[in-house]
This record gives C-alpha cells, structure tokens and sequence, in this order.
C-alpha cells in the first residue's frame, strides 16, 4: 500500500492518507484519517491495508450510489451499507428492529449529517430495482457463469438456448414486464398460449414444460442471487406428460445384414462412418466419440482402448469417466479415425449427419429408429449375454444405485466381455 503513514495520537496509531481523485465527488476531504485503534506499530501496519481497503470500498460503493441506474444504485447501497457494519435491509423492516440496533443505525445516519446515499444505505431508503423478464436473462448468464465451468463452447450454446427460447416467447405472449409485477393470471395466459400450439402444431407437453422450467430457472436465481425477495407465481403450471417414447434398439439381424452389409456405408463421410461404427461395440454416446481427443485414442495398446474424459467439454456425471476396449467393427472404425473427429469435435452435429444418412438410404429399421438406438442395442446385447448390472454400469457411464466398491472390472475383463456380444 503506497503513501501509508502511520501517526500516533495519543495512545492509539492513526492512518493518514490523500483521497484519490477518483472519489472527490463523494469525499470533500483531502486527507482522511483512520484510527487503527491499537498502541502497537507492528499491529498498526498489520491493521492499515485492510481498513484502506474497507474505506475505499465505502467510497466505490457511495460513487456507485450517485447514478441513474436502478439496478446499480441499489447494490450500491447494499455494498455500502456493509461497508459501514450493517446489513441492508428495506425502511419497512428496519423500522421493526430492536431499539438498539435501530439507534445505532440512526445514530451513523445523523453523524453523516443526514447524507442521502448513507440514510438509503442504512435505513433502507433505496428502492429495488424492478428487473425485467429480459434483464434477468442478461443478469442470469453472470449469475449462473458456474455452471458453465468445463463446458465446450457447444455445450454453452445448447445450455444458453432454449433459455433464450422460453424467455423471448414469455415476452412475446406476455410483455416484457418486471419479474415483481408478474401475476398468476399472466403465466395462466402464457399456459393457455401454449396450450393452443399443442393443439394446433401437434407439440408434445413436454415441449411446453421445457419452457416453465427454464423460466422458473431464470427468475429464481436472480431473484435469489440479486436478493429481490419476490415470491414468483411458478406453481401448477406443468402440463401432464404421457408416457416417453423410448428409442427402440436396432435388431442384431438389422446390424449385421443392414447397416454392415459391404458398401451400405460409403456414402457417408468418414469421420460419421467411424462413429457409428465406434458405437456399435461400445455403446458410447455419440458426443462422447465427437469429442475424443487424439491422446484419448490407444490403438497400439496391448488391449485397444479409448478414454472418455473431460478435457474441453463437460461429462454428463462422474460415472461417465471411463475406458473402452475396442473390438471388432469399433476397432476397425477407430483405426480409419486415429486422430479422432475434428469436424465434429465439441459440435453436436454427427447425430444429425448420421440419421439423414440412414433415413435417405433405407437404413433406418423404423421410422422411430435414430443412431442413438446404437447405444439401446448394445445394452441388449450385454443384458442377453447376462452381463452383470455393475460391469454393464461401468461400461455406459452409469451412476451406481448404492455406493460403489473396488475399481470394477479390468480392460481386459471388460475386453472379454465385449468380444463375446461384439459384430
């Protein structure tokens, strides 16, 4: 900390220090000093930076205090009011304090001879900023920034999206209105209107439902991390869902006749045929085989092998770490792709790719068939072959339904059980 000068008065030490021109609009004072409270030097130069630090954040506060925008003057005054030992709390509830604190409050405000940004900050004048259904979608995306740790820049597109989609059709129906004047009848508008496109577009519930949530996700966490104390009217507004469609597996006859018969895949592109073909032994999610890294490729290991980890995206859970043998059509699928997939790498684009293919080429075995039913046929094949459940957790990346013990089976384990089911 530069120009600390440290002065005894008395028996205590003070610190005096030039006000920084930054913050001559709230401090007329040229010097201020700081009683640091102590007879001891060493205590005193221990004491000086944190109480500068707590000075100038009052004055960042204050100078923050003195602007037009809503949103900043009241986190100004919560900033400020805990910058002078109090915590912020609405004119209606410091008014209901014990005496003693409620003094103590009044008693700071009247040393500061009435000053409107200290008597807001204190007792609670400044007025909540009223923040839109839109706002709050500008405001969530810092609020929630956590939740994008370890994300690919794909994956923050698809998480971004149908917020933005929920938001912009709540405007849409509704307005854009503040999150405190929101009303039951106004999400019971916003429910009817989607309840006409179910009818009309022939939508599932689910698709509506999406939209509640979303919302719901929004506007609670600014409301709780911008502590706006507004009760939302979010409850009851769920359409019922039917049963959910499963995604049926793909017979072992229609892989082996079909979708590996000689030539049926030339037509696709490389990258896409050797994702498929890395799916059928392995059962791994399509992105997980888009996003491999060339490190995460062991072709010339005494058990050939790919690593699914987390490196430049985010995993579904923790489970779904692992290590997959390569056998068969996988193995030879992989070793076309030995530097993996940097078309698709971190883009969720190969599913799209691989159906089109499929359904343009009669490969599909029905019409709610997609290449995600890979994965389904290869569980069957596990299940037929009676595979433990815990082994064939390891393989997809499961969560365990009670704690997990030991490593779980080896990659030459894991390797024997998949050469007995594999094409």
């Amino acid at each position: 900390m530069k120009a600390v000068k440290l002065i005894r008065r008395g028996d205590l030490f003070h610190l005096r220090r030039r006000v920084p021109l930054r913050f001559k609009p709230v401090e007329p004072r040229e010097f201020v000093w700081i009683s640091l409270r102590t007879d001891s030097e060493s205590h005193a130069r221990q004491k000086a930076e944190a109480s500068w630090s707590h000075m100038v954040e009052a004055w960042e506060a204050r100078l923050a205090g003195d602007t037009d925008d809503a949103e900043r003057r009241f986190e100004a005054a919560r900033q400020l009011a805990e910058a002078r030992g109090f915590r912020y709390l609405p004119a209606v509830q410091v008014a209901k304090l014990p005496d003693q604190e409620f003094y103590a409050r009044m008693k700071h405000v009247l040393a500061t001879k009435g000053d409107p940004l200290e008597a807001d900050a204190v007792l609670g004048g400044a007025k909540e900023p009223g923040i839109t259904v839109s706002r709050a979608l500008e405001l969530f995306w810092d609020l929630a920034a956590d939740r994008t740790i370890g994300k690919s820049d794909d994956q923050i597109r698809r998480w971004k999206n149908p917020r933005i989609k929920a938001s912009d059709n709540f405007v849409r129906v509704v307005g854009d209105r503040e999150l405190a004047a929101i009303t039951a009848d106004d999400m019971i508008d916003f429910r009817q209107w989607w309840s006409k496109r179910l009818a009309k577009e022939g939508l599932t519930p689910g698709s509506a439902n999406k939209d509640f949530t979303h919302l719901a996700d929004v506007w609670k966490t600014v409301v709780k991390l911008k502590r706006l104390g507004i009760a939302l009217p979010l409850s009851d507004l769920m359409f019922k869902e039917g049963e959910k469609a499963e995604r049926p597996p793909f017979s072992d006859h229609w892989i082996k006749t079909r979708l590996l018969a000689p030539g049926a895949l030339d037509g696709l592109n490389l990258e896409a045929r050797c994702i498929l073909l890395a799916m059928v032994n392995t059962g791994c999610r399509p992105s997980e085989l888009a996003s491999l890294l060339p490190e995460h490729i062991h072709l010339n290991a005494p058990v050939p092998h790919i690593s699914i980890e987390a490196d430049g995206r985010q995993l579904k859970n923790a489970a779904s770490r692992r290590v997959m043998p390569l056998v068969g059509v996988s193995l030879a699928g992989m070793k076309e792709c030995p530097k993996g997939f940097p078309t698709y790498r971190f883009r969720d684009k190969v599913s799209d790719t691989v159906n089109k293919f499929l359904r343009e080429n009669g490969l599909m075995e029905s019409p709610t068939h997609v290449l995600y039913s890979l994965r389904h046929s290869f569980e069957d094949r596990l299940l037929a072959a009676g595979v433990d459940e815990r082994i064939r957790r390891d393989l997809f990346g499961h969560t365990l339904n009670r704690e997990r013990y030991g490593k779980g089976a080896t990659l030459e384990h894991k390797q024997k059980v998949i050469q007995a089911i594999a094409f």
